[in-house]
């Protein structure tokens, strides 16, 4: 098991140093360099081409339910706020189109899942029955294997026991159960009033019911948070036990995200309580045995995730971190992304653009990129340091056929700062990231991001601590 002081070091003043604006790397080219040259006739041709000239990959599959019944005003999720469910009952019908339309350019018998997972939004906002019609239209067109990862986003204050059994009935086995913080102040503050009692007894319902994994979502930097109040709600986690945990940092970007500006710039943490809060939680979870995945995400020794980083599998995707590397990911609704061989798509955002597009017959797609040689090369080399922590310069040449050296001379420059600062050692086979600059991967990693050193316009994204 790595210790804390093996796993990683918190060093504040280094990481107000190199605390940059920056990607959070679920793929590579990132989102925002999506292009509208490619469409739906771009990603109907590589849903077609999945397995030409390679071995047959399982799929991994992704749905968007974008409807929540009350707005959480951190929330910066494409959603929408409702409680009609006539609105989810049109939706559901239009992803059985969209299940039918993309199944149908696959080759014939190309439809092994060996992932599941459905997103928001709130998917629990649907009806058991929808749920229902929803998993059985899944079934229809592909076949998920016994032994695979299906997985569900919870909101406990909409969840009961019976919504649980009807999920394990469906195949989930994982859940991700949203508590951000515990702090009654804090749920004032951001809108979202939610007790532990009714939190902890979705996830005993849901050990109860054959889940394999549980894995809690909780944020730092939220108005009116403390020291001691995150440390209550760690301590109430703690004690629960979950498989995984997420902390992620809330990015506060009102300019972007309307619900945010309901939040109060006063009750805003300041930049210096935001790092103590986030050094208190990772030595109170590394002090409990949970080891540090990357990023924002902390597993227990027998995790999955965490065997899969010690044998050198893990992988990330617009899930997070994944222990399916092999997987192409079909994503279905509203503004989800889809990865099919070098190639990435994205859904229109809206429903009517949905709906219109899916009643003339066409993927709802709205742009995409194919990657070339060097974006994959770049993806390859990012998805190694944030999953693995190093990188390989002799696997790379080979399987590149470049000479690492001189091809990224400039980025090599550009890591001597880190390099000096003990963030990063470049040795003459291999680039190993340090103990103190694991928080830091992100600002590594955008070392090699050749869109960020053309522009240099960081603005749009959230800071990497």
């Amino acid at each position: 098991m790595n210790s804390f002081s093996e796993n990683l070091v918190f060093d504040p003043p280094i990481i107000r140093r190199f605390d940059v604006n920056g990607p959070r790397y679920t793929s590579y080219p990132t989102a925002d360099r999506f292009v509208e040259t490619f469409n739906a006739d771009s990603s109907k041709h590589w849903l077609r081409n999945r397995t030409s000239g390679a071995s047959r990959q399982q799929l991994s599959l992704y749905f968007h339910i974008p409807f929540c019944n009350t707005i959480c005003y951190y929330c910066a999720c494409n959603k929408i706020i409702t409680k009609d469910h006539g609105r989810s009952a049109k939706y559901l019908k239009y992803l059985g189109k969209e299940l039918a339309l993309q199944s149908s350019y696959l080759a014939e018998g190309d439809n092994e899942v060996a992932q599941l997972h459905w997103g928001g939004g709130t998917p629990t906002f649907l009806a058991h029955d929808e749920m229902r019609q929803l998993m059985a239209s899944t079934r229809k067109h592909f076949r998920l294997v016994d032994d695979g990862e299906y997985s569900i986003e919870v909101d406990p204050r909409k969840v009961d026991r019976a919504t649980v059994e009807v999920l394990g009935e469906l195949g989930f086995n994982r859940m991700s159960v949203g508590v951000q913080d515990f702090d009654e102040s804090v749920q004032q503050a951001v809108n979202r009033i939610q007790s532990e009692a009714e939190t902890f007894a979705v996830i005993d319902a849901a050990r109860a019911n054959g889940f394999r994994s549980i894995s809690i979502d909780l944020i730092y930097g939220l108005p009116r948070q403390t020291v001691s109040g995150f440390k209550r709600t760690l301590d109430r986690i703690i004690a629960a036990s979950p498989d995984r945990l997420s902390i992620y940092n809330y990015a506060h970007l009102p300019s972007l995200f309307k619900p945010q500006r309901r939040i109060l710039e006063s009750d805003m943490p300041t930049a210096d309580a935001r790092l103590q809060i986030l050094s208190m939680a990772i030595g109170k979870l590394t002090d409990a045995g949970y080891v540090f995945i990357g990023m924002d995400h902390f597993a227990k020794p027998d995790d999955e995730l965490a065997v899969a980083q010690r044998q050198g599998r893990l992988h990330r995707n617009f899930q997070g971190y994944s222990t399916h590397s092999d997987c192409d990911m079909l994503s279905f609704g509203i503004s989800s992304i889809s990865k099919v061989g070098p190639s990435y798509c994205q859904n229109v955002k809206t429903l009517d653009e949905y709906y219109e597009r899916l009643d003339s017959g066409q993927l709802p797609v709205f742009r995409g990129i194919e990657l070339d040689a060097d974006d994959i090369l770049r993806r390859s080399i990012i998805q190694s340091l944030m999953c693995h922590f190093e990188l390989s310069l002799e696997s790379v040449e080979a399987e590149h056929g470049i000479d690492f050296r001189t091809y990224f001379a400039p980025e090599l420059a550009a890591l001597r700062e880190m390099v000096q600062a003990g963030l990063v050692r470049v040795e003459d086979r291999r680039i190993v990231v340090l103990p103190p600059g694991r928080m830091l991967v992100r600002a590594i990693s955008m070392v090699f991001d050749k869109f960020l050193c053309a522009d240099r316009e960081s603005k749009r994204y959230s800071k990497v601590i």
